[in-house]
């Protein structure tokens, strides 16, 4: 029963990563996410039932549009993958419960906020403001509302961490050095993972980083960094495995 479960949560969660991918393109271009319906970006050719099969049309078609020929981008067929994994992961970490649609409310935002700064460097604020309060509202719900105040005032200080940081790094590089959507995400962090994991978070989002980053140096790009993925990606390992600042003291001390 458990492989059933876990395999319905995995097929739901492809579904909506691939409407994940709709709004990650459409919502920073201030396009309708409703019309037109799924096209190809290239040839603008509407897409048959058939070609919207999450990972599997793109494996079938061997990622080049079935219309135009032209390469179909992996980000697709990976966004709808994470999704997938991370509805799974919030169902083997907290069950059926209010926790677990906490939890994929997180991953939703986190997933949106990927697709978005990797294909147009923009964090979109409405993703995070109409994640944030259905996250405080579904955990008033499920532990009261002193803990939802603390939890916000978790975010404000990371908020105002990280700002400072941002301050002190822009000037230091006499350039902005951090996105003010990081900023803002940061908050949202915050309230997920407490203020006292926030620098934990952002250290080990630029670890993740470092590769891509010493990558782009050696390709003399732009040397932009989309900052986000990784401090949501971080966020996501600090949420899921539970880690808290006493736990690494603890180990450091050992």
């Amino acid at each position: 029963m458990q492989i059933v479960i876990i395999t319905i949560i995995f097929i739901f969660g492809m579904v909506i990563g691939s409407f994940f991918n709709v709004l990650g393109y459409r919502l920073p271009k201030k396009e309708s996410i409703v019309f037109p319906s799924s096209h190809c970006p290239n040839c603008q050719h509407k897409l048959k039932f058939f070609d919207l099969f999450p990972v599997l049309s793109y494996l079938f078609l061997k990622g080049k549009c079935r219309y135009c020929n032209v390469k179909i981008s992996p980000i697709y067929p990976l966004i709808e993958l994470l999704t997938a994994i991370l509805f799974v992961i919030s169902y083997l970490v907290f069950g059926f419960s209010m926790d677990f649609l906490i939890a994929i409310i997180f991953s939703s935002i986190t997933v949106i906020t990927i697709v978005t700064d990797i294909r147009y460097m923009i964090i979109e604020d409405s993703v995070l403001i109409v994640g944030g309060i259905i996250i405080l509202a579904l955990s008033i719900i499920n532990t009261g509302i002193t803990e939802t105040i603390s939890m916000i005032i978790n975010g404000v200080l990371s908020f105002i961490l990280i700002y400072l940081i941002k301050l002190a790094a822009d000037f230091s590089f006499k350039k902005e050095a951090m996105g003010g959507g990081d900023v803002k995400l940061m908050f949202l962090i915050g309230i997920m993972n407490g203020f006292s994991m926030t620098f934990v978070t952002l250290c080990m989002a630029s670890f993740i980083a470092f590769p891509y980053a010493i990558y782009i140096y050696l390709s003399k790009n732009d040397n932009i960094l989309p900052l986000g993925p990784f401090l949501c990606i971080a966020a996501l390992i600090v949420y899921f495995s539970g880690i808290t600042f006493n736990d690494l003291m603890n180990i450091m001390s050992n």
